[in-house]
């Protein structure tokens, strides 16, 4: 099976949308990633993919111009070995269960990633759904609490979260190596992809990552610690160059799942796991 790790979008982030009651919105876990289904105005749904990578929500083109939204003034995208060129967009209003969600300011081809996954990706809920916030995803439940206080529960642990223009990061080990921060990326369907040069390419088995490109990556091992939590033998693509300045890789979906929950403060920059991870 081909690994989907969908490329992180460096653009600036716009401002949150004020929300309503509604607090709690289902996703849907497909092929290791999550999926929101959104309403536009005119009625019309789509499939946005849960991506805390992506600085912002975008719409992916075909979207956009199914819902005759003209281009504006060109962006550049960078992502993992690639760059590519978006538009501007009039923000149009999306709601999911009634919340209204950021409005997507950009518009990005995101064909080649769609066409490996079994629905189309109509666009991406990014990371300016989180800042300011209190964001659960419930992995058990399959759902995303909008909360108005973070949980205090025994079983839970918090470790810091740091919100830059680019995305979010969190401080991991691996192979019981010194802290590094990685991208806390839920467009990653993987594990982990990590940014090493202890271990030796032409040491590790090969797979192929779907993104905005197509990427051949070393396959390995690892042992990753989060906080307490420790996860033996995770499947790690390696990489030699940083993928994204300031991180030492992107932490995915594969093993972000493996807690029951995951809550996303965004009001006090943390992150906190709760229960024991799933083995």
């Amino acid at each position: 099976m081909r690994h989907k790790s969908l490329i992180p979008l460096l653009v600036l982030a716009v401002p949150l949308a004020a929300h309503t009651a509604t607090n709690e919105i289902p996703f849907e876990p497909c092929e290791k990633l999550l999926w929101v289904k959104a309403n536009t105005q005119s009625g019309e749904v789509l499939n946005l993919l849960l991506d805390t990578g992506a600085a912002v929500s975008v719409l992916n083109t075909a979207a956009a111009e199914r819902l005759a939204l003209k281009p504006g003034r060109r962006v550049s995208v960078s992502g993992v070995q690639t760059s590519l060129t978006g538009y501007s967009l009039k923000p149009i209003s999306l709601t999911a269960e009634g919340f209204l969600l950021p409005a997507p300011a950009l518009a990005v081809d995101l064909q080649k990633f769609s066409s490996s996954c079994t629905q189309p990706v109509d666009g991406l809920l990014g990371a300016d759904f989180f800042r300011s916030r209190i964001v659960q995803i419930d992995f058990e439940a399959h759902k995303l609490r909008i909360l108005s206080s973070a949980p205090t529960l025994a079983n839970a642990q918090t470790v810091p979260l740091q919100f830059r223009p680019c995305g979010m990061r969190v401080a991991i080990t691996v192979n019981e190596g010194k802290s590094q921060w990685v991208r806390l990326d839920t467009g990653c369907a993987s594990a982990l992809q990590w940014v090493t040069s202890t271990v030796r390419a032409r040491d590790c088995s090969r797979k192929t990552a779907i993104g905005l490109s197509e990427l051949s990556i070393p396959q390995t091992e690892t042992t990753v610690q989060i906080g307490s939590h420790e996860f033996q033998n995770v499947p790690t693509g390696i990489h030699e160059k940083p993928i994204f300045m300031g991180e030492a890789g992107l932490l995915g979906n594969d093993l972000l799942s493996r807690f029951s929950k995951i809550t996303l403060d965004g009001k006090s920059r943390r992150l906190i796991l709760e229960e024991a991870p799933r083995q």
